[in-house]
């Protein structure tokens, strides 16, 4: 199950981290308690949405900002929710390639070159 609060909790810390600030200089500056503000960072409690204009006005961070990095933050999480849900997808098999090395290419000399291709998609003719 995805948690909207801990997906919350992680954006706001990163937020925070990107600034280089503590817990303290943000619970400082939003006026709100060091161990609350530690609580809604990991996810244990929903924020109102009082104390998370707070939170954005001391990280100088617009709301909208924070909500779409959540969104998106929500899409990749119901994305590997269903994925993790469905059938496995077949891993596609890579076909056995062969190498085979020229030396000259209609009579011109090319150095030496190995191509490596699958054996069926290379006719290989000897001169």
């Amino acid at each position: 199950m995805i948690l909207l609060r801990r997906l919350l909790g992680d954006v706001l810390r990163r937020q925070r981290q990107r600034q280089g600030r503590t817990l303290r200089e943000v619970s400082s500056s939003a006026r709100v308690s060091l161990g609350y503000l530690s609580e809604v960072e990991r996810g244990q409690k929903e924020a109102s949405s009082e104390l998370l204009s707070a939170i954005c006005d001391a990280l100088d961070v617009r709301m909208s900002e924070l909500m779409r990095e959540v969104s998106d933050e929500l899409s990749l999480a119901e994305l590997a929710e269903s994925a993790a849900a469905s059938d496995p997808v077949p891993v596609p098999v890579r076909p056995m390639l062969n190498s085979v090395s020229v030396t000259s290419v209609a009579g011109v000399p090319t150095g030496r070159v190995t191509i490596k291709a699958p054996a069926d998609a290379v006719d290989v003719v000897a001169a």
